[in-house]
């Protein structure tokens, strides 16, 4: 049997300070990364056009797929500028909060977000740096001011997070700023884009329509990280085209010891539904800091991988930390030794006999029971939309998953998959030659040696490329 070896869980790594030259970018593929994700919270059109066009160019150069993942900011909420770049609040004092940008004192903070005193009331929590600081509304003018009092003090510093965990934000998802984004994105041709605080599947419906009438074929990513967002799960996750447990603002607003559980249900959710999922979040944080995890930390990847997820992303670990290199390392160590070891494969659903692509569904559910009981080598699908390899994906099989087309775009796309690897392929003659070509491709690769048996999934005829119809399995002679 072949040898060659992979992650079938997927790493995402954050391009900052720490990462966004060639060398630095290459050494985080060497090490196992997948996707590169562009924080748009942070920099400027121009850095990040830097660091597309080196990926770009590393695939062009190495035969590599590895896939853009555009993050937008959303209407985060913020403390402004603050006086002598930090100012102490203490529990039981009354301060205001005013929706402008004045300079902040230990008395009056502002607030880049101008709706504040429109959407919170009396009783409502107000939660800055991630929770570590607390203030509760006494009242509000619904205009420019709100007063609180401090539950929990400490230092503000400027540009921290605020949360709103008992208030419904009257802000779209999709900010002015976000659009502009998202436009520069488009016009780069970026894989996936990342909708940041997703409270309702119209958020989903918008953003996908603007891609549309671009004519491009951008997927989504759902950040789930609102309260309101849980409550509206199943639409969210069937209009999407992927989703991300963003733990950090989520943990913030429902509460960190619900995170766990949630985090699960949407996972199999997803899995149901054939949608990635990519797990988010201090998922190595001391590695900013530290050349090795903590316990826990690789407790938190071996978890996210034996629950199923497509993805793994690190932020600031890669972005601006000072072990990059060592951290994606680190989890892929972490990752490999689960997958060898944990049940984290073959996963069985139940087919809608009315849909449409019940047939296909079918096809690809018995390839890779087949590839189970056979205990093949490899699933070989043929694709241009890139629906047979997500199914292929869903059902999380032992063998490896290789997928050949002749859409160039959708190699990048599919490396955020869960155990894909991409080829492109444009020869399509007959069936046998092409099942033919694709062993001798994978053979040559080192995927497949003699005696591998490998199952092939595509459509007959080749030549009309549809959805998957034919099953063969074949031996390595």
């Amino acid at each position: 049997m072949a040898t060659t070896n992979f992650n079938k869980t997927k790493i995402i790594a954050t391009v900052g300070p720490a990462s966004n030259t060639p060398e630095k970018l290459r050494a985080l593929i060497a090490e196992g990364v997948d996707v590169f994700r562009l924080n748009f919270s942070h920099g400027s059109h121009a850095d990040h056009v830097k660091v597309i066009e080196h990926v770009r160019a590393i695939n062009a150069a190495d035969g590599m797929n590895i896939c853009l993942l555009q993050d937008l900011q959303g209407p985060k909420i913020r403390i402004n500028d603050v006086l002598d770049g930090a100012v102490e609040i203490v529990a039981g004092q009354r301060l205001h909060i005013v929706c402008d940008n004045t300079m902040g004192t230990a008395t009056r903070l502002s607030t880049s977000y101008t709706r504040l005193a429109h959407d919170v009331k009396p009783g409502d929590a107000i939660l800055i740096d991630d929770g570590k600081l607390e203030v509760t509304v006494i009242s509000t003018d619904g205009d420019k001011e709100v007063e609180v009092e401090v539950v929990y003090g400490g230092v503000v510093k400027p540009r921290k997070g605020i949360n709103l965990p008992d208030t419904v934000v009257t802000a779209p998802s999709l900010t002015e700023k976000d659009i502009r984004d998202l436009h520069f994105g488009l016009d780069n041709d970026v894989e996936w884009v990342a909708l940041s605080f997703v409270r309702k599947v119209e958020d989903i419906h918008e953003i996908k329509r603007i891609i549309a009438e671009r004519g491009k074929d951008t997927r989504v990513v759902a950040k789930i990280e609102k309260p309101e967002a849980i409550r509206n799960i199943d639409s969210i996750i069937e209009a999407t085209d992927a989703v991300m447990v963003a733990r950090g603002d989520l943990g913030v607003e429902i509460g960190m010891e619900e995170v766990p559980m949630l985090q699960k249900m949407i996972v199999q959710k997803c899995h149901a539904l054939g949608k990635p999922v990519i797990i988010a979040t201090q998922m190595m944080e001391s590695m900013i800091t530290s050349p090795r995890p903590t316990r826990a930390e690789s407790n938190d990847v071996a978890n996210a991988v034996m629950d199923g997820a497509d993805s793994l992303m690190l932020s600031a670990e890669t972005a601006a930390g000072m072990y990059p290199i060592e951290t994606i390392r680190s989890m892929n160590r972490t990752i490999t030794s689960v997958e060898a070891q944990a049940e984290v494969f073959h996963r069985n659903f139940v087919f809608d006999l009315n849909a449409k692509t019940f047939l296909n569904d079918t096809v690809v559910a018995n390839a890779v029971s087949l590839a189970r009981d056979t205990n093949a080598a490899a699933l070989i699908g043929l694709t241009k939309s890139g629906y047979t390899a997500f199914q292929l994906a869903k059902h999380r099989p032992k063998a490896h998953i290789f997928i050949f087309t002749d859409n160039r775009a959708l190699l990048n796309t599919l490396n955020l998959v869960w155990g894909i690897r991409g080829y492109y392929y444009d020869r399509f003659v007959s069936t046998d030659d092409t099942i033919s070509d694709l062993k001798e491709i994978l053979v040559k690769e080192g995927h497949l040696a003699t005696g591998d048996i490998f199952i092939n999934i595509g459509s007959m005829p080749v030549m009309e490329k549809k959805r998957a119809n034919m099953i063969k399995l074949s031996i390595v002679h």
